[in-house]
């Protein structure tokens, strides 16, 4: 098991915007990929039960970039499992994301793959900082809408507001987001935000895309093509915050130490969130 550390950059895993695509779709595999950071094929939720063999053959049959490609395999108690893990090995990719994660025991027959646990029901966010701790996993998904079910919710948001943009998540959610974003960064693991399932929303994806990434999320998870853009250009810091982040480090790169900047006092706390700022502009770090 990896010990606790401080987090580090995911930039081994695709993103900021990962796109779902169902499994059974092979006509649209390409596609994904070309409009999208990375690509998950997904052979759980998205693919009806009689669909999901036909789906397990066209990974092989429609090969994408291993690199960009993530797999999500039915839960390890699901009759599924054992043949989507065998379907991902034989088409070649090194990355799944194991559904409805609930115990580091459900790792077992991974060996080998890089595993993102995806923490969606009350005991899966429970178990969240056991399955970060795994040497086998990169990466943690949460997800709303499972994790309301498994608690015998009805909603995972407040009702939705008067001018159309979907209302905030129940405290619930939000405890539930935060405590897999710190589980995965406790361990240096990259954090995954969930969908936002109103693909009409665009408005409110972009404020829960920004707030993902200031908050330390590597990427969101997208379901329709036209949420990529607005997860990307979230993502990117804007040109006031790099000029900022680029000060910050000149000031404490000519003078060392605890430097004012501004009306701010630069420690190493706010030169990481400079060098944060900077990792996800494109530039490199000095």
């Amino acid at each position: 098991m990896t010990a606790p550390g401080p987090a580090r950059s995911a930039a081994d895993l695709p993103g900021p915007a990962l796109l779902f695509c169902p499994a059974d779709r092979p006509d649209r595999f390409t596609k994904a990929a070309e409009r999208a950071d990375g690509v998950i094929l997904d052979l759980e939720d998205a693919v009806a039960a009689d669909a999901r063999a036909a789906a397990r053959r066209a990974l092989e049959a429609h090969p994408l970039d291993p690199d960009r490609t993530i797999v999500r395999v039915n839960a390890a108690d699901s009759p599924e499992h054992e043949a989507d893990v065998d379907a991902v090995r034989r088409a070649g990719y090194r990355r799944v994301m194991l559904a409805k994660a609930c115990s580091p025991a459900d790792l077992t027959g991974l060996e080998g793959l890089q595993v993102i646990a995806l923490c969606e029901t009350a005991r899966g966010v429970l178990v969240a900082p056991e399955m970060a701790a795994e040497d086998s996993v990169v990466g943690l998904m949460w997800g709303a809408e499972d994790l309301m079910a498994s608690l015998g919710g009805t909603s995972s948001r407040f009702s939705v507001s008067t001018s159309g943009v979907a209302a905030p998540y129940r405290p619930v959610a939000r405890h539930a987001r935060s405590r897999v974003l710190l589980a995965a960064g406790a361990y240096g693991k990259a954090a995954i935000d969930a969908v936002h399932l109103d693909l009409d929303d665009l408005v409110g994806l972009r404020g829960e895309a920004e707030d993902a990434a200031a908050s330390g999320f590597a990427a969101t998870a997208c379901l329709h093509p036209q949420q990529v853009p607005v997860v990307r250009e979230a993502y990117h810091p804007d040109a006031a915050r790099v000029r900022w982040a680029r000060e910050v480090m000149a000031a404490v790169g000519e003078r060392g130490g605890v430097q004012r900047h501004g009306s701010q006092m630069v420690d190493e706390p706010l030169l990481a969130q400079a060098r944060a700022v900077l990792r996800r502009a494109g530039e490199e770090l000095p």
